[in-house]
Parts: C-alpha cells; structure tokens; sequence
C-alpha cells in the first residue's frame, strides 16, 4: 500500500536577507516573540521591530525587497503587527506599531499610507470578509485592529478606494511620484484620514487577542434602529472568553455629554488665563502636532467566563464567523459558537499549540455523488488544523463534532501559516477558493501546502 503523502512542497525562502531575521539559529522562526510573518499567495512579509522583509517563495529569483518605516526613536516605537491586503490586482502589506499607527506599503517599498488608530500598542490585524447567506443578512469585509482593551475597525471599500486612488495617481504621474518616493510630507495619500469605528472591550479584563465576528441583530428595545451592530469576542487574563455587543453611535450618557462640554470649555478658559500671566516673550520651538484619536463607540457587554487560573492566549475565527478556536494557558483548546456564545468542543493537552481552520474535500457515496469538473463550496468541509509544537504533530479534525482526520508529522521549528483574504472573493461570479493551510519549515525554508483531499 502505498504511502500517503499529505503535504505538498511549493517553493523555499531560504536567502541571506533572512540573516538579518535571526535565521541561522535554531527555532529562530519561533522563539522570537518578535519576529512576525504574514503569508500571501506567494509571497512571504516576515518582521521584526524595525524591519519588513518581503521573499517570494515562489520565485526564487525574485528581489526581496526590504521596508524600514521611520518609527520614532523617542517612543521607542516597533513593528507589533504585520498583515497582507490583496484586492483583485493590487498587494499590499499593512503594519501596525507600539504606538498605535497603521502603515500601509506598497510591495516595491512605498509608503502608501500612515494613520494614527489609537496611542496604544496593536497587537494583532485582522482581515476578514462575510458573505450574504441564510445567516448573514449583509456581506461585510473589514480590518480591524486589536490593542489592549480596544478594537477597531476599518470598512475594506474605504481602503480600497484609497488604494486605487493612490496607484492610479503613481501611474500617471510616475516621475514625480519617484522623486517624492519615501517623503512623508510630499505624499498625498498620507494627508488623507479613513474612516473607522473603534470601541473600548476592557470591562471584563485587557483582552489580549480579540476578533469582530459579524452583524449581529440590535438590542431588543432598539429593533427600529437603522445603526449596525457588531458582535465581538475578546479573550485575555482577567476574563478567558468575554463577548461585546459594538454598536456605531457614538452617543454617550448625558452626564457625560455635560462633561464633554464643559472641560474643554474650562480647559480652554484656564490656559487664557495662564497665558496672561504668565506671558513670556521667548518663542518656544513649534511642535509638530500630535495625531487626533477617536472618541469611542458604545460596546455593551453579553457575557464572560472567568476561571482563575485559566488565561486566553489565542483566538481563531472560521470563515463564517460562527466558530472560534481559543487556546488557554492550561493547554485546551475551546470551540466556542460565536452566536449561541457557549462552548460547543473542548480537547486537552495541547500546550503552546496554534489553531488555523481549513477546507478539506469532503468524502463523498461512490454513484450518488455529482461530478464536477472543479470542486465547488459544498463539496468541502470545514476543518480545525492544530499544530501541537511539543508534539511534533499536525491534526486535523472535522468541525464541529467531526472525527481525527489526519495527523502529520512536521519539523521543529515549523510554523502555521495561511494566505490573508482576498477582498471581492465573495463574489457569486469568482470561482470558490477553498480555505487553504501552509507550513513553514524554519530549519529549511521550505514551504508546504496541507493537501486538500483525504486520498
């Protein structure tokens, strides 16, 4: 019988700029807390606190191109965050900072984009896309930013018409676009602010990892509201799993519309008054003025599990948004049902383990089955990768109460990865791309694709 092989080799990463990563040294692809990696369709964006690299894997010919943003040395600012934005022919890569700026390049190294979210440390990107089915009533496709306590969230139709505003003004112009390359004042798209929502999720705890899993119906005495709301799911110390209701007014309570009148109106009054006191003819040196945050939307919380000692650690979201995978401290790994909110699965010993959902060819009854030419959405099922590092294995199990599928032996050192979304794939008329799993053998440098079929 021959043996069955369930992984299939792409391509390699493996070149002298990733010395400047730390690769060389064992489990350099995994026991640096900062090194960060985000996976295109062939294309790999690694970082660490001051530097993008992007390798195509699978070209190995291809220039890599190196990207090292002007972070602020005062602030001690880092790259915290790193993710990948692919519309139909336009990539770019997305970072996140310690301080709480979102930058956006381009794959040749230009910066696109720089916009202040929120002064506190992003810790994850997250990029996503729901189509309107029985159980969502709207398609949805967003970015949203996580930090200690807080989520936001940027529409992906603003930033698409940012992007395309921005290359099709770079084709026209390409001469001058090339002597303003990398002038932060000089580039127009940077004067430009997009538009986003964002909510404090800290009633529970500090998450510290967090995810919007879709629209979720209003509150029962506000059915006639015509605002949209957004269920989130945030995991930390304080509190394992905790869910919020996200609405997008911004309304407050009255005594805190009184008080948003009324200090900057005292405020204001005070430093006149000092000023004519304390009037000094000697100019002080003009400081650049600091970016503008945004007041926060109402978050409601639904509910929350705390149960000391347990800490959330990591947080994966399905397609759909309807199942989450949460990793603990204590080594489980919980399902939990994103609209019921209750935990649905649980599985044990699986310390330090990281979770990535995949689409698997379904086995089908031999005669009864319709023959496709290609494999369309319902001839796949949904799937949970688990990769158990101390194990040294890969599992993957049928969602939701579905058996071991398979269990794959990989390298130390190797790392789960998986392509970032591709916005307008939700459309009826593009061919269905099934959810896809890569590993990244940091030894080697050699990238594989987890097979999609069982035989």
């Amino acid at each position: 019988m021959a043996k069955r092989i369930h992984l299939t080799e792409l391509g390699c990463i493996a070149c002298e700029e990733l010395s400047e990563l730390g690769a060389g040294k064992e489990g350099w692809l995994v026991n640096n807390p900062n090194l960060l990696c985000a996976l295109d369709s062939h294309s790999l964006a690694l970082a660490n606190r001051n530097l993008i690299l992007i390798v195509n894997w699978g070209d190995p010919d291809a220039p890599r191109v190196k990207i090292r943003p002007d972070l602020s040395p005062i602030e001690a600012e880092s790259i915290t965050a790193i993710e990948w934005l692919v519309f139909d022919d336009v990539r770019v890569v997305v970072a996140g900072t310690s301080c709480g700026y979102l930058l956006v390049y381009s794959v040749a190294g230009d910066l696109i984009h720089k916009q202040m979210v929120h002064a506190s440390r992003i810790l994850k990107l997250r990029v996503r896309g729901t189509k309107k089915d029985l159980i969502q009533e709207t398609s949805t496709e967003e970015i949203c930013f996580v930090m200690p306590g807080i989520i936001a969230r940027f529409d992906g139709s603003n930033i698409q018409s940012m992007l395309q505003k921005w290359f099709q003004e770079k084709n026209s112009n390409f001469w001058d676009q090339k002597n303003r390359k990398g002038d932060v004042e000089d580039t127009g798209s940077l004067s430009q602010r997009l538009p986003y929502q964002i909510w404090n999720v800290n009633k529970n705890g500090v998450c510290v990892d967090a995810t919007v899993t879709g629209v979720m119906p209003p509150p029962l005495l506000e059915l006639q509201s015509s605002q949209r709301y957004y269920c989130a799911v945030t995991i930390g110390e304080d509190a394992v799993i905790s869910a919020y209701r996200l609405s997008e007014d911004r309304g407050r309570s009255l005594v805190g519309a009184i008080l948003s009148k009324v200090v900057p109106a005292a405020a204001s009054t005070i430093a006149s008054f000092s000023k004519l006191i304390w009037r000094s003819n000697d100019q002080s040196p003009k400081r650049k003025p600091e970016a503008k945050t945004q007041s926060f939307a109402r978050a409601s919380s639904l509910t929350c599990i705390k149960d000391y000692p347990r800490k959330g650690e990591k947080l994966t979201l399905s397609p759909s948004g309807t199942l989450a995978a949460i990793t603990d401290s204590l080594g489980r790994i919980l399902l939990l049902d994103t609209q019921a909110l209750v935990v649905v699965r649980l599985w044990k010993g699986y310390r330090d383990a990281s979770c990535v959902f995949m689409e698997m060819l379904a086995k089908k009854d031999k005669g009864k089955g319709v023959i496709h030419t290609e494999p369309v959405k319902s001839d796949y099922c949904l799937c949970l990768a688990i990769h158990a590092p101390r194990k040294g294995i890969i599992e993957v199990w049928q969602m939701r109460t579905g058996p071991r599928l398979l269990t794959i032996q990989c390298a130390k050192g190797s790392k789960l990865l998986q392509p970032a979304y591709r916005f307008g794939s939700n459309s009826s008329s593009s061919p269905y791309i099934p959810l896809e799993v890569f590993l990244l053998n940091g030894d080697s440098g050699q990238v594989s694709m987890l097979n999609r079929s069982l035989s």
